[in-house]
């Protein structure tokens, strides 16, 4: 292994995983799901169950995508963005949750993530509606932000009320919700080895065959010179990334990044390359990694320190910032200290 920042959870241990379950082989899987693709690796003593466990991973996905999708017009989520305002409606279980998630998350960082922000991405061109041609103006911004805000979501026995134009919008969570989901299915049936990514966002559990852990590097983004990759072990944890390097446009000489501030009604300004949280639940990584680049190296890092979340800003000028929790899952070995470095 080359020289690298290693990130190694405190509970991994091989001799924790040794034993006759891990016999066996890697095996891979993948397809396409979320507008994205999706794999999976997992340690089986035969491909014979290859076909089973591909048509179990698939119907897990496509009864995510029929609850969750904004952009699959027959969706729970979109019939719920459809309807006449002061109607109700029963969710569906995943569709509970992930709400339930983005919510919390809202809450704790003052609508950083916005799971209402369906109207803002789609009039910046990140939405089903397709990439726009400019910026829109301050008229349009300005009414589609009234239609924004979580606290306008209400929710009793009877299901979720419209409240009307309310446009929910998980892109933020759930695909990390589906790597979970995922997962889980693979520990029930059996497979308690495995590997599962989805649009970059991973969950490993358990070790390979050999007894090394499931390692994963953290690129850099597209332009940025990072001075070292870093690997983490992937035991019962979860890694997922925001970033801009990808999904923007340019308009008058200027980079329009996808991340989009709930508060502002406006793409970020000056927005990290990339930040990077590490979690248990992907879901949870995902929705943090959102809402810390939103809030910035400075009020998320002290956010982040005060709960206690694994976080890493990586800024465009190669300047790395991590959170204590961060830090503290650091090989010492790796030379990784201090809250900020160049």
């Amino acid at each position: 292994m080359t020289a690298a920042q290693v990130l190694i959870p405190a509970q991994f241990s091989a001799a924790t995983h040794a034993g006759p379950e891990r016999a066996g082989q890697i095996l891979h899987l993948a397809g396409d799901t979320m507008g994205t693709g999706w794999s999976v690796q997992f340690v089986a003593r035969s491909a014979e169950q290859l076909g089973a466990i591909r048509c179990g991973i698939e119907a897990v996905l496509a009864d995510l995508v029929d609850q969750l999708s904004h952009w699959q017009p027959d969706s729970a989520l979109c019939r719920y963005n459809r309807a006449p305002a002061g109607s109700r409606h029963p969710l569906p279980p995943d569709f509970a949750r992930v709400l339930d998630a983005a919510l919390a998350i809202a809450e704790a960082s003052d609508g950083a993530l916005d799971p209402t922000i369906g109207p803002l991405v789609d009039l910046w061109g990140f939405g089903p509606p397709g990439p726009r041609h400019g910026v829109p103006v301050a008229e349009a911004i300005a009414t589609a932000q009234a239609r924004v805000g979580w606290r306008r979501l209400h929710r009793d026995a009877g299901g979720l009320l419209q409240a009307g134009g309310v446009q929910l919008d998980f892109s933020a969570i759930a695909k990390g919700h589906a790597v979970d989901r995922v997962a889980i299915w693979l520990e029930r049936a059996g497979i308690a080895h495995h590997l599962v990514e989805i649009g970059g966002e991973l969950r490993g559990q358990g070790v390979k065959p050999d007894g090394m852990p499931w390692w994963v590097e953290i690129e850099a983004p597209p332009g940025v010179d990072a001075a070292l990759p870093t690997r983490i072990a992937l035991d019962g944890l979860s890694i997922a990334t925001s970033g801009d390097a990808i999904r923007r446009f340019e308009h008058g000489g200027r980079h329009y990044a996808h991340s989009l501030d709930p508060r502002t009604g406006a793409p970020l300004l000056d927005a990290p390359a990339a930040v990077t949280v590490i979690h248990p639940l992907c879901r949870e990584a995902d929705g943090w990694a959102t809402a810390l680049t939103v809030l910035g190296p400075d009020v998320g890092l002290a956010l982040a320190d005060r709960l206690g979340l694994a976080a890493r800003w990586q800024l465009a000028d190669a300047v790395v910032t991590r959170s204590r929790a961060w830090q503290a899952m650091v090989d010492d070995s790796a030379g990784d200290h201090g809250h900020t470095d160049g």
